[in-house]
């Protein structure tokens, strides 16, 4: 089964844990109105007829699709010699777009004035940097990265152009440098190379050194006991050298391009000279150990094994197979440390040179990989988190034996199975709660609103993640759909491409268009993806007919996935949110809907991830290991390729994935707000003693603390202009709320 990769960034995690018809802005065989000023509008006559729109409506409709709000004003604005409703009701939407951009742009000044205000407090503060704090030092890093985010692209060099900011950041790469002496390389990136990446954005040196420790870290935690059940012994059980060369065997044949054997050797030997380097410098915690007069031989061994690769500039899969078998051997003759973690560390590097999403899953991590893709768990269904050091429960899912043994959001969780959880880490945690179904797991819960502390027995049960979600959970756990409920906008946020997304998204638009739903927003934002098929299923919801993706494999025919008129849904305008967290089977869904031969969609928001490439997971390598590895990269149905950022990268390009047609940026404070009230919505609580744990927001505030989704519905009215469906612009109202300071923050 052709599966892409889920690329989740983790905040919370559950326990149990969790084309097409024509339409759309920019329809084919446009004319121009004459009277329209060459601004590059486009519209049709027929289009203009059927809705009773005029030809100059159309062209300013076609300008807010394309984001161009100003262009959309000065054709509106133009002498017709009679005003129409549609363009009266055009100018409100553009009247409450300036509207918006106002109040951003004083929310902006707002931010940039709290942190010039916190950076002249830590001037008075840090007096000398030789004995500044760390945790001070890395408040001025945050600070200026907060104060780049808030001005203009060209003028974010200035920003650190300051003395103190210069001193700042000479003190943080000096301590890196003792930092890194000391083995200390955790401390070195989290303290330096993480804000100097991040201030830097384009300092090839800063990167190159942020990779370096971060691959460092990677090796001394491989070296260690986990902290909860996951020991070096564990982690590498049942490993054996046939299981790489078999991927090597099927990579050499099948990988989408010819491997590049050059860059997978030089990989692989730099991760053993850094694992030599780990072994000589950390001494503390580590299970797997070598005696400091081997590891020197061993080092000059890497060294000539790769002097003598050297001397031939091309390399086969043959020369990557002998290096890997004379590191072996070398391993053998000096570190002599277990031959699983040498072939672990060697074939995980080679193949992180061919790009980000193959990976060689090891028998330990088989289960875990799986439950990652289908979302579907044995546990008690609650979102934790441990932001605050405490570890909380943050949301219940609905009719889990969570809920229904009556656990609630905000409940402290102080103990697991008579374990303290004061030191767990969330990962620990969740280990420790999930389970076997029908096995017993006990929580030790303390209630904030009352100071009880009592046990709860929970039995495990399957948990499946539903991947669709509206604005805000309902008191009693359903979802809210409607973004305007008034011009009946709907919404629905897809979090993952699961085996039910397709079914589950249709049965969700069945219901509202019994509701009289009139346009929708799908939100892909942050949605990494998950299977193939998957996405075909919800793009064909919205496609009668033609190609949806083809997959171009190295090898072989093409696989194509295509639409089906049965079960399309109606022509009715859509919104797609899209950002950087968007990627793999959301790309593909936001990618064909916008596609110049259908035009079905309008995409807002940020670029895409720019994942670009299709994986398939197989038990070739055999013992209980599995490979996913990428076989074909994949094309959108005017066969345009969607460009892998890994590529784009190598090239210094950063026109990778799929461009939104109406781009809205969002500065750090407006994400972190948006982000923040989503949580909040997203909570299902019960009441106990009167008392509600949880706090909502409405939808005019969910609507002010996120800008792109408050874009997508005024894009969606404009689209319902465009058919002739009066609609009714946002209230006035919406932008007199008084700015919360912590939209600030």
């Amino acid at each position: 089964m052709q599966k892409l990769r889920n690329y989740r960034t983790v905040t919370f995690l559950f326990l149990g844990l969790f084309l097409w018809t024509s339409g759309g802005c920019k329809p084919e065989d446009y004319t121009r109105d004459a009277n329209v000023p060459e601004t590059g509008g486009r519209v049709t006559v027929s289009q203009a007829a059927a809705a009773s729109v005029s030809l100059r409506d159309l062209s300013a409709i076609d300008f807010i699709c394309e984001g161009n709000f100003s262009a959309a004003g000065d054709v509106l604005r133009t002498d017709s010699g009679h005003t129409t409703s549609s363009n009266k009701t055009l100018k409100e939407i553009l009247s409450d777009q300036g509207d918006l951009q106002g109040r951003r742009e004083t929310l902006r000044k707002k931010a940039w004035q709290k942190q010039q205000d916190k950076l002249e407090e830590l001037k008075g503060k840090i007096t000398n940097f030789s004995t500044a704090d760390v945790n001070d030092l890395d408040t001025v890093m945050a600070t200026a990265l907060r104060l780049q985010d808030l001005v203009p692209e060209d003028e974010k060099a200035q920003i650190l152009q300051t003395p103190f900011l210069q001193q700042s950041i000479q003190t943080v790469l000096d301590r890196a440098k003792g930092y890194e002496e000391k083995g200390k390389w955790t401390d070195a990136y989290i303290h330096a190379y993480y804000w100097l990446t991040s201030l830097y954005e384009d300092d090839k040196a800063y990167h190159d050194e942020a990779d370096r420790l971060t691959e460092m870290v990677g090796i001394e935690l491989a070296l260690k006991d986990g902290s909860c059940d996951d020991t070096v012994r564990q982690r590498y059980e049942g490993i054996k050298p046939e299981m790489y060369l078999r991927t090597l065997q099927l990579l050499d044949s099948n990988y989408v391009i010819p491997p590049d054997y050059t860059g997978m050797i030089t990989k692989a030997l730099t991760r053993c000279r850094l694992l030599g380097l780990v072994l000589q410098t950390t001494s503390e915690d580590l299970v797997i150990k070598a005696a400091s007069e081997t590891i020197d031989n061993y080092l000059d061994g890497i060294l000539s094994i790769q002097l003598e690769l050297n001397k031939k500039p091309e390399k086969t899969v043959g020369d990557l197979i002998r290096t890997f078998e004379e590191v072996l051997d070398l391993n053998d003759a000096t570190l002599a440390i277990p031959k699983e973690v040498m072939i672990a560390q060697f074939s995980e590097a080679s193949l992180q040179a061919l790009d980000p999403f193959t990976d060689l899953v090891w028998p330990w991590n088989v289960q875990d990989f799986e439950k990652n893709l289908t979302q579907q768990f044995s546990g008690i269904g609650v979102e934790i988190s441990k932001t605050t050091g405490v570890l909380t429960v943050v949301s219940l899912l609905p009719d889990t034996p969570a809920y229904r043994a009556g656990l609630d959001a905000g409940d402290e969780i102080v103990g697991v199975n008579g374990e303290p959880t004061e030191k767990m880490t969330i990962f620990c945690a969740v280990s420790k709660i999930t389970g076997e179904k029908g096995s017993r797991v006990t929580l030790t819960i303390r209630r904030p609103s009352t100071g009880v502390v009592r046990d709860y027995s929970i039995v495990r049960d399957k948990i499946v993640v539903q991947p669709i979600r509206g604005w805000q959970r309902t008191e009693k756990g359903q979802w809210d759909y409607w973004a305007d409920p008034v011009n009946r906008i709907g919404y629905v946020r897809l979090t993952a491409f699961t085996e039910t997304s397709g079914s589950d998204l249709a049965r969700v638009m069945t219901s509202l268009e019994k509701q009289g739903m009139r346009a929708l927003i799908l939100d892909l934002r942050y949605n990494s993806g998950g299977y193939l098929n998957s996405a075909a299923e919800v793009v064909d919801l919205f496609v009668s007919s033609g190609v949806i993706v083809k997959s171009n494999p190295r090898h072989g025919f093409a696989t194509y996935e295509m639409a089906h008129s049965r079960g399309t849904h109606p022509d009715y305008p859509l919104v797609l949110l899209i950002n950087g967290g968007s990627a793999s089977a959301s790309e593909i869904v936001a990618g064909a809907l916008q596609d110049p031969r259908y035009h079905r969609a309008t995409l807002v928001g940020t670029r895409s991830y720019g994942k670009g490439s299709v994986q398939v997971v197989t038990p070739y390598t055999g013992d209980g290991s599995q490979l996913k590895y990428t076989i074909a990269y994949y094309h959108l149905p005017s066969d345009q390729q969607v460009k892998n950022r890994y590529q784009m990268e190598k090239l210094g390009r950063k026109d990778w994935g799929i461009a939104p047609d109406v781009e809205v940026d969002m500065y750090s404070h407006e994400l972190r707000r948006m982000l923040d009230v989503q949580r909040a919505n997203d909570v299902l609580v019960q009441v106990h003693d009167g008392e509600n744990a949880g706090r909502r927001y409405n939808l005019a505030q969910t609507l002010l603390s996120d800008p792109q989704l408050t874009t997508a519905v005024m894009v969606a009215q404009a689209k319902m202009v465009e058919k002739g469906l009066g609609i009714q612009p946002m209230d006035a109202v919406l932008w007199q709320h008084t700015i919360d300071p912590n939209e600030i923050n």
